[in-house]
């Protein structure tokens, strides 16, 4: 997939908030109310129905966001969003700081020990509140390892596609 092709998951809408239209979101945007800043948004339905949109404002509200969407004036159109994906393309973010990575850039790397024994390629990586996990995919098993550097990951070489572990591969 090109990088301009490639989209990134930033959201998704939780439900109505209000009876004026406004909608719920969930954010993993760091800080959350970053997603406004990425736009316009690429909506996802549940049914897999796509759509453009621009021009969404919003505000933070406790542990969600609440956000304007033009077009959605009432609560039942909010709702009906419920369940919708908001992603944006690779391009729209900015290049990450040095030592920093995006998920999706990791996603297809091969995954190798210090000793050179292939563990598979990054298939998806995901939070545990302690630190961050690498899941690494081969044709018989798959791998969760800590995404701690150096501890574990060693390193990351995008011209290589290849993330170095010190990790035993009968683990």
């Amino acid at each position: 997939m090109s990088e301009s092709s490639r989209r990134i998951l930033l959201g998704r809408v939780l439900g109505a908030f209000g009876i004026r239209g406004e909608a719920k979101l969930e954010s993993w945007t760091e800080p959350r109310a970053a997603i406004f800043r990425y736009q316009p948004w690429i909506v996802r339905d549940p049914q897999g129905g796509e759509r453009e949109l621009s021009g969404v404002r919003g505000r933070e509200s406790g542990k969600f966001l609440i956000a304007n969407l033009p077009g959605v004036t009432d609560r039942d159109a909010v709702e009906a969003l419920r369940g919708t994906e908001i992603y944006v393309p690779r391009s729209a973010l900015p290049p990450p700081r040095e030592g920093e990575f995006y998920w999706v850039d990791l996603e297809g790397l091969d995954v190798v020990t210090t000793e050179g024994v292939a563990l598979g390629r990054v298939t998806h990586l995901f939070a545990t509140g302690a630190n961050d996990v690498l899941v690494a995919r081969d044709d018989e098993r798959e791998r969760m390892i800590p995404f701690v550097i150096p501890q574990y990951v060693q390193s990351v070489d995008f011209e290589t596609r290849r993330v170095t572990v010190d990790w035993d591969p009968d683990f």
